[in-house]
């Protein structure tokens, strides 16, 4: 699977709130640096595989069944999609 942020989703840096935010139309999620660190990675391209091999390199004890699921309930709340992987 390759997840990549839907329209209107975007990361940014709040200055007010001194963090990284992910605006959508609806509102504003406010996630921790981990979850940061995978949501910059949703461009379509890059596997969730890539991604956890990815966070194993910064954060010790990365799971993917964590990341996983955090993917799943970012798309649940339609904030990104689970495309699937070539071949």
């Amino acid at each position: 699977m390759r997840p990549r942020l839907l329209p209107g989703v975007r990361i940014s840096y709040d200055d007010v709130r001194d963090r990284t935010v992910v605006l959508y139309p609806e509102g504003v999620l406010m996630p921790n640096s981990t979850a940061c660190a995978v949501l910059v990675r949703c461009d379509g391209r890059t596997s969730v595989a890539q991604i956890v091999d990815d966070l194993r390199a910064i954060y010790a004890d990365v799971d993917s069944a964590d990341v996983l699921g955090l993917l799943r309930r970012l798309a649940a709340d339609q904030l990104l999609t689970l495309e699937p992987s070539d071949g």
